[in-house]
């Protein structure tokens, strides 16, 4: 069961994450064993492991220290992120996840669907044994409605010209920035810390989760496919538009966007590479960069108010590396 690399520069949080997917792979039995193997497969596809590893690190700030109970919760919430992660490959037709053939290219959208469904059923068979409170399987239900509701935003505003950036920002925190919040906030009020400071770390988490988010969107403008494990620029063809492309249209290229982004589907790579330059050139990569770093130095700042431990010191580093990615 490897890691990603990363860890190993964190070894005090690299073990429990190794537990971590061992208890995610325990509890994935189905009879179906080619299906049970591919969701196996996608839990060991190469994921960074993030949300569990916010959940884990701010279990340390409680009084209730139970390693079991919180390598289990994590493992609940990446269970309900791998799901998700399935499903959005369904709606996208997606063939590859991390640069490699996902389960919906190799079994078909059915066994994509139930599989997903099954991950649901798996993060709240996790709940509802370790959560010490309805309150966190309440979280979980909401948050997944959330998520749902940003999904659905989304899709609502496929080849939306008119797109705001508010409105993109309030997709994105449910779509992306709701799962890091839940993590914070679970590891947290599971180890008994008190509710504002739970509430605190949700926060903290919701900041985190929105400048991920932001700097996925840019590396579609500056990265290649090899680089980022997907095709750079698809979400153009599907009509998602994000940050950098928002703040193009509201500049003086704006109706020459509109010649390409008017052809949908049919925009050739060439094009698409076009309507990359013209992004870059007017500083909508650059304007989103600045947003990006507005989240990422509020989530620092709240941080560096937690009290002075190993775990705030990681949490401080850990931060600081997934959202600096833009270089």
């Amino acid at each position: 069961m490897k890691l990603h690399q990363m860890w190993a520069d964190y070894p005090t949080i690299q073990d429990e994450l190794s537990e971590t997917l061992k208890k995610m792979e325990q509890v994935v039995r189905l009879k179906n064993k080619p299906v049970e193997t591919a969701i196996k497969e996608t839990i060991h596809a190469g994921g960074k492991l993030l949300r569990p590893a916010y959940q884990l690190l701010f279990a340390q700030f409680g009084p209730e220290q139970d390693r079991e109970k919180a390598i289990s919760l994590a493992a609940s919430i990446e269970m309900l992120h791998i799901a998700t992660l399935i499903h959005d490959d369904i709606v996208d037709e997606a063939e590859v996840r991390r640069g490699k053939p996902n389960l919906r290219s190799r079994f078909g959208n059915s066994v994509a669907v139930y599989a997903g469904d099954y991950l649901f059923v798996c993060c709240f068979k996790l709940l509802s044994e370790y959560a010490s409170s309805l309150k966190s399987m309440q979280l979980n239900a909401k948050s997944m409605e959330k998520v749902l509701n940003g999904e659905l935003g989304q899709m609502d505003n496929r080849y939306n010209y008119h797109l705001s950036v508010d409105e993109y920002l309030e997709n994105i925190s449910g779509k992306t920035a709701e799962l890091f919040q839940l993590s914070c906030f679970v590891g947290a009020y599971e180890s008994g810390t008190s509710e504002r400071f739970a509430k605190k770390a949700g926060e903290i988490g919701l900041s985190i989760g929105m400048a991920f988010q932001i700097i996925d969107d840019i590396l579609d403008y500056t990265k290649t496919s090899e680089a980022i494990g997907k095709p750079v620029l698809e979400d153009i063809r599907q009509g998602v538009y994000s940050l950098p492309l928002i703040y193009a249209l509201q500049t003086e290229k704006k109706d020459e966007l509109l010649s390409y982004l008017k052809k949908k589907a049919e925009l050739s790579q060439i094009e698409a590479e076009k309507v990359r330059q013209i992004v870059v050139e007017v500083k909508g990569v650059e304007n989103a960069q600045e947003l990006a770093e507005s989240y990422t130095k509020k989530a620092l700042r709240e941080i560096h108010k937690l009290p002075s431990t190993q775990a705030s010191d990681t949490l401080a580093a850990l931060t600081t590396l997934i959202l600096k990615r833009v270089d």
